[in-house]
């Protein structure tokens, strides 16, 4: 027993180890590894993926009614008191009497085969027809999906970016200012600074060690969520390279809009198509159906229980088929059917609605996605110009201060216009970002992060 525990104690060390290990591997991700593993992973997009498989059985099940239809039956009575009938005596050699006669056998066992066969059914072709439309809106509904997620994905991946950047120029300004108040405390020792100015700075530093410790939960929370929308666990450790940030090279050039391309218009053509089939099936009902039917059993009677028993025991047994067409023809069902077909004519009339209006808001959203990304390139250049300007300014008045030139009311004033310009900056890259996919979106393009 004490081996088996010492066994048992190895495997759970070693076990804790190899988790150990695992949380502590830091994933690196790329923009196209977020979103390839988002759409593998992620449990809308895998819902959506046994949604067009399951259209497949559908299609099968559809089909399973053009097959011939075959079912097996058998059954077993007994009959203690048989039925009686009212016969003239005459039959008998008894004129003028009525003789009470049983007829059949106390016992009855059968077993047999039936078989339809479908020869003609116009719901049938419609209904494979439909069966194939369902499979393409579950694979545009699909397509839709894994484009909803490619958008949160990378939305959620530049906030992440543009807020590690924050947290990166604002540690070059926590550095300045350590510098300055290191300075400062140096020359308060040796009694050539005063110490409201080395408070002043002291103040000015903590306050941006507390705006950098909410950055980084920021980041923090925001990198929960992308991994959410990836479907990654949540303790996964990710890094994303900061290095893409210099990738990202501002451009307001577009193509021509076309509302074809985008999946949720093709998506409302499919369920117009579906609604199509709907109201030819409900025509069919005007039309007849034609099938095969045929029928086959095996009876045993007797007075005896007659199963393992042959005609010498008391059983008899005898086999019986059939073979027939059977046609329905509808005549008239109180205008039913004209009552549905209006209803499914009012639902496809809807549906084009719905496309027109569809058509109209994806419009509305390019344009909107043109002039918001033009707004956004506008804004983000002048705010590079500001920033690099309050570096500069901030710059020079640093030297000032240490020549005696500028006060310190002077330094934190340019140090906060630093710091300010520095995040509007980066709130105006992340604003373009947002821009640029609400832009590939409404150009039906989002695959194109992929590459």
């Amino acid at each position: 027993m004490y081996i088996i525990a010492m066994l048992f104690g190895v495997l759970l060390i070693l076990s804790d180890s190899a988790s150990a290990q695992q949380s502590d591997t830091i994933v690196k991700l790329q923009l196209k590894d977020a979103l390839r593993y988002a759409l593998s992973a992620n449990q809308e997009a895998r819902k959506a993926k046994l949604d067009v498989e399951n259209s497949e059985y559908k299609i099968d099940e559809v089909k399973s009614r053009a097959l011939p239809q075959i079912s097996g039956s058998a059954g077993l009575n007994y009959n203690p008191i048989l039925q009686k009938s009212a016969l003239p005596g005459e039959i008998f050699g008894k004129p003028g009497e009525t003789m009470l006669v049983a007829f059949g056998q106390k016992w009855n066992a059968n077993a047999g085969l039936g078989l339809n066969q479908t020869l003609f059914d116009n719901s049938v072709i419609t209904g494979l027809k439909a069966a194939k439309t369902t499979r393409e809106f579950y694979l545009l509904n699909s397509q839709l999906t894994e484009e909803q997620i490619i958008e949160e994905v990378a939305t959620t991946y530049y906030k992440v970016l543009v807020q590690r950047q924050q947290i990166k120029t604002l540690d070059s300004t926590i550095s300045n200012t350590k510098r300055i108040k290191d300075i400062l405390a140096s020359l308060y020792e040796n009694g050539l600074a005063k110490k409201i100015d080395l408070d002043r700075m002291t103040v000015s530093y903590s306050n941006l060690n507390s705006q950098r410790v909410q950055l980084l939960n920021a980041v923090e929370l925001l990198q929960n969520q992308l991994k959410f929308y990836m479907g990654m666990p949540i303790s996964t450790r990710i890094e994303i390279p900061d290095a893409l940030l210099s990738n990202i090279h501002p451009s307001s050039l577009f193509s021509d809009f076309n509302p074809e391309n985008r999946t949720e218009l093709a998506l409302m053509d499919s369920q117009k198509k579906l609604l199509m089939y709907q109201k030819e099936a409900i025509k069919s009902e005007y039309m007849p159906s034609l099938s095969l039917t045929g029928s086959y059993s095996y009876q045993g009677l007797g007075n005896k229980f007659p199963v393992f028993r042959g005609s010498g025991n008391g059983a008899n047994w005898f086999d019986v088929a059939g073979i027939g067409l059977s046609l329905r023809v509808p005549i008239f069902n109180g205008f039913a059917t004209k009552s549905r077909m209006r209803q499914a004519d009012i639902g496809i009339r809807k549906v084009e609605e719905d496309i027109n209006k569809t058509k109209l808001a994806l419009n509305l959203e390019f344009e909107n996605a043109k002039t918001q990304i033009n707004n956004s390139i506008i804004t983000l250049n002048s705010q590079e110009k500001n920033m690099q300007l309050a570096e500069q300014v901030f710059l020079n008045t640093q030297n000032n201060y240490n020549n005696g030139l500028a006060t310190l009311t002077d330094l934190l004033q340019s140090e906060t216009s630093l710091t300010e310009s520095q995040t509007n900056y980066s709130r105006a890259l992340l604003d373009y970002k947002i821009a640029e996919i609400q832009l590939i979106k409404s150009q039906g393009n989002l695959k194109s992060l992929l590459n």
